[in-house]
């Protein structure tokens, strides 16, 4: 990074108007480039509390290391752009990072894990108008869906309003559903075939339009589940990396199939490849575009 911690610290400090002049002068690029494949890293984790990767809880905690790590992350070739929240966007348009890249906005969630109102996840991150005003190219929402708690109906409408207001600034919007269930305590999401195949009819059908929504979608328990799973709606869909694993070569193998299906057009990607269990960002990263 060629600008580092305390240098951020001083133009947010003395000059946050930087923030703005940086996003107005971004050259932008079409959110499907040449290659009609899409990568995108992610880390919208920390703003909801989400800072482990596998047994290191606070990996994600400290920021000029994540930082670098996204810095790296997208100076490699096949790398379309970045989805996170609006402090960590702001700090890699500051380094200048984010030029011709795809920039995603987090909608995020107010339901934190392990919180009593935690599936009440109405949105505290970007709206639509923030996406817009900063020039970015595309948002994205969580939905999960537990058919025994009444917060899940709020989460559903607030979904489908930033549908709305996303189509009607002709911006696509990512939307990430499950259908959950409490377990032990805590809320766990199903990635089993019925219960992904249901959260994609219910996703696919929210707001007014579905011109402008895709699907941020899990591999399901079973690989060989998708094809069918997938038939469900013909809007366009993205792979999550979701949780970093000790057998990374089998996560791979999952995606490269999956990846084979006519609605998937790409991967969203997040501690997988910025905090890959084995090697270093550059061949994890490296790795995940050769799947496509």
């Amino acid at each position: 990074m060629s600008i580092t911690i305390p240098d951020l610290v001083t133009v947010r400090a003395r000059h946050p108007e930087a923030i703005a002049e940086a996003a107005a002068r971004r050259t932008r690029r079409p959110l499907v480039g040449p290659t009609g494949r899409l990568m995108i890293v992610a880390a919208d984790h920390p703003a909801r509390g989400a800072l482990g990767v596998g047994d290191r809880r606070f990996a994600m905690a400290n920021r000029a290391d994540l930082l670098e790590r996204l810095c790296v992350a997208l100076s490699r070739p096949g790398v379309d752009g970045v989805l996170a929240t609006a402090d960590i966007l702001e700090d890699l348009l500051l380094l200048g990072v984010l030029e011709d890249r795809v920039v995603m906005g987090s909608l995020n969630r107010g339901g934190l894990a392990g919180a009593s109102f935690e599936l009440d996840d109405r949105f505290t991150g970007h709206r639509p108008e923030d996406i817009e005003r900063h020039r970015f190219d595309a948002g994205k929402l969580l939905l999960r869906i537990d058919h025994e708690d009444p917060g899940s109906l709020r989460t559903l409408a607030t979904a489908a309003g930033a549908v709305d207001a996303m189509a009607s600034r002709r911006l696509p919007l990512f939307v990430e559903p499950f259908i959950t269930r409490r377990a032990a305590g805590e809320v766990r999401n199903d990635l089993g075939a019925e219960a992904v195949t249901r959260s994609i009819a219910i996703a696919s059908g929210l707001g007014g339009t579905s011109a402008y929504t895709w699907l941020k979608l899990p591999v399901t328990s079973d690989p060989d589940d998708m094809a069918q799973v997938l038939e469900t709606s013909t809007l366009p869909a993205v792979l999550l990396g979701g949780e970093v694993g000790r057998d990374q070569e089998a996560a791979y193998e999952r995606w490269r199939k999956a990846l084979r299906l006519p609605t998937v057009q790409g991967m969203v990607v997040g501690r997988s490849l910025l905090y890959p269990a084995e090697g270093d960002v550059e061949t994890a990263v490296d790795t995940a575009v050769a799947l496509l």
